[in-house]
C-alpha cells in the first residue's frame, strides 16, 4: 500500500482521533468488482469511516466548497476526493469523472443527502431525502459487474463543537445558499461509530433497459428507495 494512500491517511486519522469503529456485515462488500457506496452524511470522518469499513480506497464526490478553502482543500485531495465543480457545470462535470473511475474498478462514494446535513445538525438516526444523482449514475454507467452498496454510518457517542461561521465559507462559495445565512457550522466528532453495511444492488441489463425508456423515472425511484430504506433499517434496527 502506497504511503501517502487514502485508506492508509483514513486509518491514520482515525487512530490519530482515536476513533472506535466497528463494521458490521462485512460479507456483503464486494471485492472484485466497480462499487457506488451511498451513505448517510453528518460529519467530515465518514469519508474516512467508510474506506476503513470495506477497506478499499474510496473516491468522493464533495462539495464544491471543499475545493475552495485551501487547507481543507489539501486534505480532501490527499483523501482521494473530487470536488464537485460550480452549479453550471456541476452534474456534467460529476458524471465524467465518476464514470471514468467505475470503468476502472474503482469505488465511487456519494453522501445523497447533500450538504443539508453537514450544515444543520441533525440526530445520528435521522436520514434526510436523497437526491438522484446517484441513481442516475449507476444506470447510466457502462460498466459492468457494478453494485451500489447502502452503508449506514451509527454514532454511538460523539461530540459536536462550532468552528466556522456559515457566512465565511460563503467566501468560497457564493451560489450555495446554505451559507448566506446566520449561525454557525457545526463539526461532529466521533468517538464510537458503527459502521453497518447493507445489501448491494446490482444494477442489471433489464434495469439500464427501462432507464433507456418510458420506464427511467420508476427505476431511478425504485433504486433511491431501496437506498433510503436499507440506511435507515439499518440505523434503526442494525440488521
Amino acid at each position: 500500500m502506497p504511503v501517502h494512500s487514502p485508506l492508509l491517511i483514513s486509518q491514520q486519522l482515525l487512530a490519530t482521533l482515536g476513533t472506535r469503529s466497528f463494521t458490521h456485515h462485512s460479507d456483503r462488500i464486494p471485492h472484485e468488482s466497480a462499487v457506488v457506496v451511498v451513505s448517510n452524511h453528518r460529519s467530515f470522518m465518514d469519508a474516512p469511516l467508510l474506506m476503513s469499513a470495506l477497506n478499499r480506497p474510496i473516491r468522493f464526490a464533495c462539495h464544491h466548497y471543499m475545493g475552495q478553502v485551501p487547507l481543507l482543500r489539501d486534505f480532501v485531495l490527499r483523501l482521494g476526493c473530487f470536488p464537485l465543480d460550480a452549479p453550471e457545470h456541476r452534474q456534467q462535470s460529476f458524471f465524467h469523472q465518476a464514470v471514468q473511475l467505475l470503468q476502472t474498478q474503482q469505488v465511487v462514494g456519494i453522501f445523497p443527502e447533500g450538504t443539508e446535513p453537514m450544515v444543520h445538525l441533525t440526530p445520528p438516526r435521522q436520514v434526510g431525502e436523497f437526491h438522484r444523482g446517484f441513481a442516475h449514475l449507476a444506470l447510466r454507467a457502462p460498466v459492468r459487474d457494478l453494485a451500489v452498496l447502502p452503508v449506514a454510518i451509527a454514532s454511538q457517542h460523539e461530540t459536536t463543537s462550532f468552528p466556522v461561521p456559515l457566512k465565511f465559507l460563503s467566501l468560497f462559495d457564493p451560489s450555495e445558499p446554505l451559507f448566506d445565512q446566520a449561525g454557525w457550522h457545526p463539526m461532529v466528532m466521533y468517538q464510537r461509530v458503527d459502521l453497518l453495511v447493507g445489501k448491494p444492488l446490482w444494477i442489471t441489463d433489464a434495469q439500464r433497459e427501462s432507464y433507456q425508456g418510458k420506464q427511467a423515472k420508476s427505476v431511478v425511484a425504485d433504486l433511491m428507495s431501496y437506498c433510503q430504506s436499507e440506511i435507515t433499517d439499518l440505523l434503526q434496527y442494525g440488521c
